[in-house]
Parts: C-alpha cells; sequence; structure tokens
C-alpha cells in the first residue's frame, strides 16, 4: 500500500520516469542487496535521462531543421575541400558559449543546407535551442510582425535561439526594410548568440546584394568577425546522386 502512495505522489509531482523506475525496483528482490544511496541514484537517472530526452525532442521540433539532417551522415568522401576538423569542432559547443558564428559558402547543390541543419542538430543534441530559415522567408515573418504588433516578441524569441541558421543569404537584393531588419535581428543576438549563414554568394559580394554601403557594413561586422568559414567546392551533391542513382538501376 505504502508502495503505491510513493508512486501516486511520484506521479503527482510529475516525476513519472522516477516512478516506474521505483515500480520497477520493487518487483526485482535482487536490487534488495545494493545500498539505499545506489538504488535512490538509479531512479535519479532514470528521471534525468527522461527529462533530457524530452528536452532533446523538443528542441529539435522546434529547430525545424531541413533534411533530418545530422553530423554522423555529412559525407566526408565526395571531394569538395570539406574540413572535417572544423565541422567536428562545429559539432561541439565551444564555439556556440563563446557566441561565434560560421559561415558557409559554395555553389549550388554542394551540401550546404545539410551541413549548416547538421550543425544546428548537434547543437540541439548538446542543450542548446536551435532555428532554420531561409532568408526571404525571415525578413517576411519580421515584416509581418511590424505589421501586427508582434515585432518585439518575435525579436525577443530570435534573440534567445542560441543557433540561428539563416539559409539562402544574399540569394536576392536586399530591400531598405529587409537591410535594417536583419541588422535589428543581429544585433539582438551579438555576443549572446551565434549564427550560422548558408550562401552561394562569397563574402566580398555581399555588401553589393545588402545595397546600402553603411548598413551592410554594419551587417558584415556582425557576421564576418568572429565567424568559423567553410568554403565548399565542387559538383553538386543532388547531381552526384542522381548518376549513382541511374548507374545503380542500369546495372540491375
Amino acid at each position: 500500500m505504502m508502495t503505491q502512495q510513493t508512486i501516486d505522489k511520484l506521479c503527482d509531482m510529475k516525476l513519472t520516469a522516477m516512478a516506474d523506475a521505483f515500480a520497477e525496483q520493487m518487483g526485482k528482490p535482487d536490487l534488495g542487496e545494493l545500498s539505499f544511496e545506489d538504488r535512490f541514484a538509479m531512479l535519479v537517472d532514470r528521471q534525468w535521462t527522461f527529462k533530457e530526452d524530452r528536452r532533446m525532442t523538443r528542441l529539435l521540433r522546434t529547430a525545424k531543421l531541413r533534411d533530418c539532417a545530422c553530423i554522423e551522415n555529412v559525407d566526408f568522401k565526395t571531394p569538395r575541400a570539406l574540413d572535417k576538423s572544423l565541422v567536428v569542432r562545429l559539432a561541439g559547443s565551444d564555439w556556440i558559449k563563446k557566441a561565434q558564428n560560421a559561415i558557409i559558402l559554395g555553389p549550388t547543390g554542394v551540401g550546404k543546407t545539410y551541413l549548416a541543419c547538421a550543425i544546428a542538430n548537434s547543437a540541439c543534441r548538446n542543450g542548446f535551442a536551435a532555428m532554420y530559415k531561409r532568408a526571404p522567408r525571415l525578413y517576411q515573418e519580421v515584416a509581418i510582425a511590424r505589421a501586427d504588433g508582434s515585432y518585439p516578441k518575435l525579436m525577443n524569441r530570435l534573440s534567445k535561439i542560441k543557433v540561428l541558421v539563416i539559409d539562402d543569404f544574399c540569394i536576392a537584393p536586399m530591400t531598405d526594410p529587409e537591410r535594417r531588419d536583419l541588422l535589428e535581428v543581429l544585433e539582438d543576438r551579438q555576443s549572446i548568440s551565434s549564427t550560422i549563414i548558408a550562401t552561394q554568394v562569397p563574402v566580398e559580394n555581399w555588401i553589393a546584394h545588402i545595397g546600402d554601403p553603411t548598413l551592410a557594413d554594419a551587417i558584415l561586422d556582425r557576421l564576418v568577425h568572429n565567424a568559423h568559414r567553410i568554403n565548399l567546392k565542387g559538383e553538386s551533391m543532388r547531381k552526384i546522386r542522381s548518376s549513382l542513382t541511374k548507374t545503380d538501376k542500369s546495372g540491375r
């Protein structure tokens, strides 16, 4: 009777994993040979693991990353000038703790989006909030927030994302509102959060795409100077995989 009351109390305190582990212990008499400290540690470990797993699941769901990307599945064999040691470092958390950025450059199809999302996936698994946004969609969301009065709330949310992926950066010339909104986003994140930029456009051409030299200089200052750079080269990964698929089919 006392056992069930204890389980019910644990459930009332939302310690359901600990309650399950306690019930399992009570059904295994051989565990009675363990000390109280050891058995209690097992209960705490079960609850802690459950909580961490649920948190990671929530972080990954909120991040809305593309392609179910993860570092373990990054292709280092295909020649595209990918620095494995740098990718491994970015899969860790030191650069995030230092609020550094990452810039992934390269032509269409070489895997910029996948790599950016894989790094963000690792951030989530390390306990950091991440989010994926295509640049045009980010600008659109900020513009809508300005119009409907939710701008402060959106900016506050973006500032708290520890790793923000901005994909397709400089895919088209920026309007003045877009330039100013981006600068505000980056200003709120400076020195407290990390940003990953994925783009086809070389850094030296960003000013031309951003438009206003003064605003462009301010944007670059917040993105470039403390950024790790990955310059991908080679053929489109989509083209390579398509060729391999056709070869496999023809060989059957």
